[in-house]
This record gives structure tokens, C-alpha cells and sequence, in this order.
């Protein structure tokens, strides 16, 4: 199956939106195209800095590993990208990345990717906005830390939704993330997210579709109030 054209490509990836068309085309003509079943490894710890890779569809997961366990640091999906700091930073990784779904990535090598950043001072712009939003999720999540489960993991869903949720109908549709990882990214229990989780379906602010793995959230302005974020 071929790329997606050069303006498509684009408009999917806010990273590329500031990029000039020469520069999309370029990276465009060196990507290597990648297609992972759910479950796979899709990075292994001693390959971070290799490339950056672009999610075409579907969802991964950013996870650190701690003696038998792993814990959740990220969930990432279509039009977003990872990677790019593994290649400005060489020292031992204890991550790696792991599709959750059926996943397409296109990957651009460490050295071109680091050649068009040179080149191109307007995606050199960009990734630095990009990071820069990141890292205030990461500081948005350290201030929560004292905060109850539940507003804590309303917080998590707001940004999730923000980030990939789709608008249908009466509502906003986004990936179910199991539990285990949502309950990772939220800093609390499994057992406090399955709890919450129940309450907000019974309040009828979010309905699960088991059968399309999908969460349909009926109320966002309610689970950005409970966030604080109104």
C-alpha cells in the first residue's frame, strides 16, 4: 500500500504542519512504512535513537520496566510521533513501546530526520512547541498528585480526548484504554479506576462499547469540570 501524499501527510501530523513542502516530500521519499499486530513490541529498549516514528493508525504504549513489572508512562496515537528525544540522547533506556492495537508507523532514520530539523528552522519550531506541551502535560500530572482518584483520572480521559477524541453524534468517541494502563497514566490503583470508571457509566457520562474498544464520552464538559480544568 503506497504513502499517503505529501498534503495529506501534512494535515495529519501537527508535527509536520509548520514544515515547508520540500521538507514533507523529503521525508516522505526516505520513510520506511511499518505495520505491527496488537500486542508486539514495537521498539525494543536498546533500539531507542534509531529513528522517529510516526503513528499512521492505531494506538501504542510508552512503558518503563521496574524489576517484573512495567508501568504506563504514555499512550499515543494516530498523527502523533516518538522517538525524537532518543536521538539527541544516547544514554541506557529501561522503556519501550508496545502497540495496543493493530498499528501503522512510518519511521524516518535518526541522521535524516536530524538533517531536515537543520534545514528546516520552521519543523525545528514546531518540535520544540511540541515538546514544550508535553512537558507541560508532565508538570499538569505533578500537580495532581495529591488530588483525589477521581479527578485524577478525569484528568487523564480530558487530556486523552483533547488529544485524539473523535467527534460523533451527541458525544466524543476515544480508544478504551484497559484499565491496568489508564490506571498507570492516572497515577492511581486498577482498583480505584475500575470504581471510578463504574460511577461515571452509571452517571451516564461515558458508555462503554466493548464490541469497538471504544469509550463514547457524553458529557466532557462534566469530566472537565470534575478535572478542574473549567
Amino acid at each position: 500500500m503506497p504513502f499517503m501524499q505529501a498534503d495529506t501527510l501534512s494535515e495529519q501530523y501537527p508535527l509536520l504542519q509548520g514544515a515547508s513542502p520540500e521538507t514533507v516530500e523529503w521525508l516522505l521519499s526516505v520513510a520506511t512504512r511499518h505495520d505491527y499486530p496488537a500486542n508486539r513490541a514495537v521498539v525494543m529498549e536498546d533500539a531507542w535513537g534509531n529513528a522517529v516514528y510516526f503513528i499512521e493508525s492505531g494506538w501504542v504504549k510508552v512503558r518503563r520496566h521496574a524489576e517484573d513489572s512495567s508501568i504506563t508512562l504514555a499512550v499515543l496515537g494516530r498523527g502523533d510521533f516518538f522517538g525524537e528525544m532518543a536521538i539527541l540522547d544516547e544514554s541506557p533506556r529501561s522503556t519501550d513501546v508496545v502497540a495496543m492495537t493493530a498499528v501503522k508507523l512510518m519511521s524516518i532514520s535518526a541522521q535524516r530526520f536530524l538533517q531536515t530539523l537543520f534545514k528546516d528552522s520552521q519543523l525545528h519550531h514546531r518540535l520544540l512547541q511540541i515538546m514544550v506541551q508535553r512537558l507541560r502535560q508532565t508538570n499538569l500530572r505533578f500537580q495532581l498528585r495529591h488530588q483525589p482518584p477521581a479527578v485524577k483520572l478525569a484528568a487523564t480521559i480530558t487530556a486523552i480526548q483533547e488529544a485524539y477524541g473523535e467527534p460523533v453524534g451527541d458525544g466524543v468517541d476515544l480508544f478504551n484504554i484497559p484499565r491496568k494502563d489508564l490506571a498507570d497514566l492516572a497515577d492511581i490503583t486498577p482498583e480505584e479506576a475500575n470504581k471510578i470508571m463504574a460511577k461515571l457509566v452509571e452517571k451516564g457520562w461515558i458508555v462503554e462499547d466493548n464490541a469497538r474498544s471504544v469509550l463514547h464520552l457524553k458529557n466532557t464538559r462534566q469530566l472537565a469540570h470534575l478535572a478542574g480544568r473549567l
